[in-house]
């Protein structure tokens, strides 16, 4: 059994702008928890947050995708918002966030869904639809990628990662903050602090930044390779929608659309005004994006 913290639900009130009832399943013991809006037997839309934020991102999109008749499933992965959290890092892993994450998709029975990935969004999303292909019709990329660790990781990633383990206050809404382009209230920045009453709860935040394959021998590389294989297949619509100012994932859009075939023809964006995380500073924007690409894609 994962020793594991929950955040008290008092943290959760009140939140500007995030007005969704919780929903939660257990997932190997854990307590998931996700947003559900939108009709039930609607097209769906799975939105993956990243690093170190949760479903709050999602809050400005998900009105404009119920709006066009959506449902709309936003999680928290594990360690992250109204998720359990873990309290030891080495209990999380690149392949039990992507396990936990299977759970939820399964558990849900989630089948025709347009998965959104951005962040660890993406580097979990991606393994999920090429593990789970027939439960996805088309994916949208939004500043994310798929790393094997066969590509140096930069220098900007590099001092990410080692502040994420040295420094002694990870403030994880200051962090968000930090990368988004738009100005962020003193009220939004406590809401992404919410889930986190203090460091124990944030042992998953921290981790994250040393579980993303840097070398080709990480324990990640060989699945998220064989997740490639599937990915240089991959026929079905796939649209990279990245923001113009984000240094961590800049180009990646261009290396998705050269190496994955549905990728061609798609009509890829560029959102100008966004920071990494574009959702935070163009979130309406991003939605009407995915929502006309659902509509142009469809059956």
């Amino acid at each position: 059994m994962i020793e594991s913290l929950r955040t008290p639900d008092d943290r959760f009130a009140g939140l500007p702008g995030y007005p969704f009832p919780p929903h939660y399943i257990e997932v190997d013991g854990l307590r998931v928890h996700y947003v559900d809006e939108g009709p039930r037997g609607a097209h769906t839309v799975l939105c993956l947050h990243g690093e170190p934020s949760w479903s709050y991102l999602y809050r400005k999109m998900i009105p404009v995708l119920v709006a066009a008749g959506h449902r709309v499933v936003a999680p928290d992965l594990i360690g992250f918002g109204r998720s359990d959290k873990p309290v030891h890092r080495e209990d999380y892993t690149y392949q039990r966030h992507v396990d936990w994450m299977r759970g939820l998709l399964l558990g849900l029975d989630l089948r025709d869904a347009t998965l959104v990935g951005q962040d660890w969004g993406g580097l979990i999303g991606l393994r999920l639809a090429t593990e789970h292909a027939e439960r996805f019709p088309r994916i949208v990329a939004a500043n994310t990628f798929l790393p094997t660790g066969d590509r140096p990781p930069g220098e900007a990633f590099l001092a990410w990662r080692r502040y994420s383990q040295e420094t002694p206050n990870f403030h994880v809404g200051g962090i968000v903050k930090g990368g988004c382009v738009t100005e962020l209230s003193d009220e939004v920045v406590a809401a992404y602090d919410a889930p986190f009453p203090d460091d124990r709860y944030k042992a998953g935040a921290r981790r994250f930044p040393m579980l993303v394959p840097a070398s080709p021998g990480d324990p990640a590389a060989p699945p998220n390779r064989k997740a490639w294989e599937v990915l240089r297949r991959w026929e079905k619509p796939f649209l990279t929608a990245f923001s113009d100012q984000d240094p961590v994932t800049h180009g990646a859009d261009r290396l998705l659309q050269e190496e994955i075939p549905g990728t061609r023809g798609q009509p890829h964006t560029t959102i100008v005004g966004g920071g990494h995380f574009l959702q935070e500073d163009r979130g309406e924007e991003l939605a009407r994006v995915i929502v006309d690409f659902i509509r142009q894609t469809a059956g």
